[in-house]
């Protein structure tokens, strides 16, 4: 991470703190805990996919338990939304916008570096996609809830394409940083087109609540 340019680690930074933030506020909403737990909520939110994803690439210790600057983000994140959980609710627009920024970012940086570090394309993507929404998904089970990435809105879709522009651009011999900026920007405006329209990848088509008896069989 710390040889990423200076633009992207920015981002990548402020997607990290949005991350903890809304990993925190997520928690305050859905179970009582204590600080201590929203603050953990909130780290693994913003550390968790991509610690994931240098698990699996063997690039340890893992790059944000390395840099102070992460965790001491998602942790900040944290705190902040468990003492101003109350008033966070007037700014869901921001921090939406903000959660985008960081998936866009991880998706971007979390494929590239998993593409440098010998995977094929599809791991590459794959693997992006995972430092965008793992830590989410991990939050979302400590809770008990059906992952978001899983039920709610275009949100995997948007990571992923994200990734896949980014593998592609570096396939190509094409990226740097006005690649990766633009790989960002798909993620995060198909995103908040998502947001904005309310829009959901497709469900499957509702069944009858009635089971097929025998008879129905004959």
């Amino acid at each position: 991470m710390r040889s990423e340019p200076v633009t992207l680690l920015a981002l990548d930074l402020t997607g990290t703190f949005a991350f903890g933030l809304n990993g925190a506020l997520t928690a305050v909403r859905a179970a009582r805990l204590d600080v201590v737990g929203v603050v953990v909520l909130g780290m693994i939110t913003a550390l968790g996919g991509g610690i994931i994803r240098d698990i699996l690439i063997d690039a340890l210790p893992p790059a944000t338990l390395v840099d102070w600057r992460y965790y001491t983000l998602a942790a900040a994140g944290g705190l902040i939304a468990f003492a101003l959980s109350k008033h966070l609710r007037r700014l869901e627009q921001t921090i939406n916008v903000l959660d985008a920024v960081g998936l866009s970012t991880f998706a971007v940086i979390g494929s590239s570096k998993a593409l440098s570090s010998g995977l094929g394309v599809a791991p590459s993507i794959l693997l992006g996609v995972i430092t965008a929404v793992g830590g989410g998904t991990i939050r979302d089970t400590l809770v008990r809830q059906i992952p978001s990435v899983l039920r709610s809105g275009l949100y995997a879709i948007p990571a992923l394409v994200g990734a896949a522009v980014t593998v592609g651009r570096i396939e190509w011999g094409l990226y740097g940083l006005p690649a990766a900026l633009g790989a960002a920007s798909a993620c995060f405006l198909i995103r908040m087109i998502g947001l904005h329209f309310d829009l959901n990848a497709p469900e499957p088509p509702e069944t009858s609540e009635r089971e097929p008896s025998s008879e129905d069989a004959t």
